[in-house]
């Protein structure tokens, strides 16, 4: 007998329900947070009758396909009369009567409860009743509607609602025989290379296992293609439900795209899709989701399901531009059209901030903290802790709040009210500010501050909803988002946080996260393993626990592919790139990277810590030696300015060419510039952070926790920097090139040790 496929109501009755527009401007994920707590309350107040939160399931056959169907009604309400009310429960921001114009969908799922629990009793009820409960979060008012059906009526409904979604479960289910076919009989599609059958073995066997595996894979072993094969291998045994590929750069989004296609174009059988930042796809100029402001916008939901049909019965590997085109064809919104297409795929790829971030993750997969038979393949693991500290860091500035104040003008007693209230928030940060010299952190949060946040959120509600044509009403947006986001944030405060007095021409308020792997390891816990890759996640034991990992993780450090003898490296070990050193060590720096790219011409890049350190060389560098080419990164590059960097760097270049760059920067790390296109890097310094009081804090919290407070605040951050940018000058078999390490920490046995072990062919100058 076929397993039965499970399907939870919300889904049913999401997609063949909705209707209208889409209108998101009010959508913040500290409203949702709210909105399960006035459920609570709503559902206390129910009186001796209600039963919450009513777990419901029925067992039913579409097209011969077996499902159940899940749900949980917000409320029963069992009558001493017999008579029976499904309870419905949404909260909003806006008008209650504009809640009410979407409430096909909310009718939907009550008469879904009314029907599953109708079927439970051996005797069914001839009528049932579904209310709608609203709740306006910041008045509490509470509005109900109430329905009566027969129970005709309701099976009816059921059965109608069964028959349209049944077209789109079958097509899941005709896909997913079709897919597990194809993985049976597909093959890798190339001969492994030195190392990569052993990534991909242990990759399968960490997923089986249920667990989480940290692997440094040098360039060239294809850690791409060796971690989606093995798991799509795992998906065709019923291991996997989906898979999401995450990394940090758009390139290595399309890296897996060409992985996916490859295996495609071998048999395989696959559903893929690529998510890019609502801002990003958006094609209107002011990306303002709301039928006023956006036609895609406008009747949204009505045209949605047609584009979404056509796109996946025509298209595997759904690209942006995928996306892009089937979304003008139906004037739909091409973010959500890509939202939606991830729910019949079998890889999602896309960035960080799709699982980790508390304001944007998904959450049509994430919701709650659920396990689900997901693995997250990260990319780039090396970008993730700092990616989600700033995920989970949020600044608000005095400057921002008098700046709004002073543009809220008007005359009414809304606009007063909300004057008032800044011109609290920007007294009390300049009070403190006056009270201290110097910026200062505390481990608790400023209730005070909060307290007044929080006042200001429900009159900038108000003000949002009556001041929609205001010259000043993004601005204003602006700040109101900001806000909730400091909310989510403090909602979530714990050990692992501190708050921060920034003070200087303005003063900021920061709630700082210290550490992130526990929200990391919160995020990841609703899929079943994690797979963690990187050319350079070094030292492993580090990345293990700033990853949020355990002892009990797999970790895997695998040698390069490529012969260590073509790389030449030279450490110069009399410079000092220390801060108190560096006005002494322009010339010799000068001399010495003189002195590397005379032994052959060619193209070279040399990398600084900062753009000052690299501003001064540069300029001396060009007085010393006029005569050698050299182009310059600066700090305020467009797109188009670094691809003209990058072209400069051609093959067939016969004098020589140095780029002079900065450490950690946009061509440190993600650019692939093969042959002859580049010959040669020298790094100046070990890389470390500049030191500033919020690495400080880092610093402070890790020696309490570990005592290694500044080796993870300041070197292991640091010396991948440079094991990035080193990673340049070798990126396939045949190419060769030599690496110059200027700074007379690198022959000590604190870095020595982080070297990675294809490093073997070392010289320490002077000779």
């Amino acid at each position: 007998m076929q397993n039965r496929i499970k399907v939870a109501v919300s889904k049913i009755v999401e997609l063949i329900l909705r209707c209208g527009d889409i209108d998101s401007r009010f959508n913040n994920p500290e409203t949702m947070k709210k909105g399960v707590e006035l459920h609570r309350k709503i559902q206390s107040v129910g009186g001796e009758f209600y039963k919450k939160e009513v777990s419901l399931k029925y067992e039913a056959e579409i097209f011969d396909i077996p499902i159940e169907i899940k749900g949980r009604a917000d409320g029963i309400i069992l009558n001493p009369d017999g008579s029976i009310i499904i309870d419905e429960i949404k909260t909003t921001i806006l008008p209650l009567d504009q809640l009410y114009k979407q409430h096909s969908v909310h009718l939907g799922q009550g008469k879904c409860y009314a029907f599953m629990l109708m079927e439970t009793f051996e005797n069914p009820p001839e009528f049932i009743s579904v209310q709608l409960t609203y709740m306006h979060q910041e008045t509490e008012e509470i509005a109900k509607h109430i329905w009566h059906f027969s129970r005709l009526e309701i099976e009816t409904f059921f059965n109608d609602l069964l028959s349209k979604y049944g077209i789109w479960l079958k097509f899941e289910y005709d896909h997913k025989i079709k897919r597990d076919l194809s993985i049976k009989e597909l093959t890798f599609p190339f001969t492994f290379r030195k190392g990569q059958r052993e990534f991909a073995a242990a990759v399968y066997r960490t997923i089986s296992a249920e667990k989480k595996l940290y692997a440094t894979a040098p360039t060239g072993i294809g850690k791409t293609l060796s971690t989606i094969f093995p798991t799509v291998k795992a998906m065709g045994e019923n291991k996997v439900e989906k898979i999401f590929y995450l990394t940090a750069k758009t390139v290595t989004r399309v890296v897996a795209e060409e992985a996916v296609k490859l295996m495609t174009e071998k048999g395989l059988h696959f559903l893929s899709t690529t998510l890019r930042a609502k801002d990003k796809i958006c094609q209107n100029e002011k990306r303002i989701c709301s039928p006023e402001h956006c036609t895609n916008a406008k009747g949204h939901f009505d045209r949605i399901n047609d584009a979404l049909w056509e796109l996946i019965n025509n298209t595997f590997v759904i690209s942006p531009n995928e996306i892009t085109l089937y979304s003008q064809k139906h004037n739909v919104c091409p973010h959500e059209l890509a939202l939606d297409a991830s729910l019949f795929c079998d890889l999602i790829v896309g960035d960080y901030n799709h699982v980790f971030d508390p304001s944007s993750y998904l959450r049509r997969f994430f919701m709650g903290y659920e396990k689900n038979d997901y693995v997250f393949l990260i990319d780039e693991a090396h970008n993730l802790a700092d990616r989600v500290r700033d995920m989970y860091s949020v600044s608000l500035s005095k400057g921002a709040f008098s700046n709004t104040r002073k543009n809220i003008n008007g005359k009414d007693i809304l606009s007063k009210d909300i004057r008032k209230i800044l011109r609290q928030i920007n007294s009390y940060m300049l009070n403190i500010k006056k009270e201290n010299e110097k910026s200062f952190a505390c481990k608790n949060q400023d209730m005070n501050f909060k307290s007044m946040i929080e006042d200001y959120i429900v009159l900038a509600n108000d003000w949002l909803k009556n001041n929609a044509q205001h010259e000043f009403f993004n601005e204003m947006l602006n700040l109101y988002f900001e806000v909730n986001m400091y909310m989510l944030i403090s909602s979530l405060y714990d050990e692992h946080f501190t708050t921060l007095f920034e003070i200087g021409n303005d003063i900021t308020i920061t709630l700082f996260c210290l550490d992130p792997s526990q929200v990391i390891t919160n995020s990841l816990s609703r899929g079943i393993s994690t797979i963690m890759f990187s050319a350079t996640l070094s030292p492993l034991g580090f990345y293990r626990e700033i990853l949020g990992g355990s002892e009990d993780d797999n970790l895997l450090s695998l040698p390069s592919p490529f012969d260590p003898s073509f790389l030449k490296i030279n450490i110069e070990k009399n410079i000092s790139t220390k801060f108190i050193h560096r006005e002494s060590s322009y010339e010799p720096i000068c001399k010495a990277i003189f002195a590397a790219v005379s032994q052959k011409k060619g193209n070279y890049f040399v990398f600084f810590p900062s753009y000052d350190y690299l501003n001064k060389v540069y300029s001396l560098f060009c007085e010393m030696y006029p005569d050698i080419n050299t182009i310059l990164q600066t700090n305020d590059m467009t797109e188009e300015s670094r691809e003209e960097f990058l072209n400069s760097f051609d093959e067939n270049n016969t004098e020589t060419l140095i780029g002079f760059t900065v450490l950690g920067g946009i061509f440190s790390e993600g650019i692939d510039l093969k042959g002859n296109r580049l010959i040669g890097s020298i790094i100046v310094g070990v890389g470390l952070p500049m030191i500033n009081f919020r690495q400080d804090k880092i610093k402070e919290y890790f020696n309490e926790k570990n005592n290694q407070g500044f080796d993870f605040a300041y070197v292991f951050p640091g010396m991948n920097k440079v094991l990035q940018a080193a990673g340049r000058v070798i990126r396939t078999e045949t190419d060769s090139g030599i690496l110059l390490l200027i700074d007379s920490r690198f022959v000590t046995g604190k870095y020595k040790q982080m070297f990675p072990a294809h490093w073997t062919n070392i010289k320490t100058l002077p000779v």
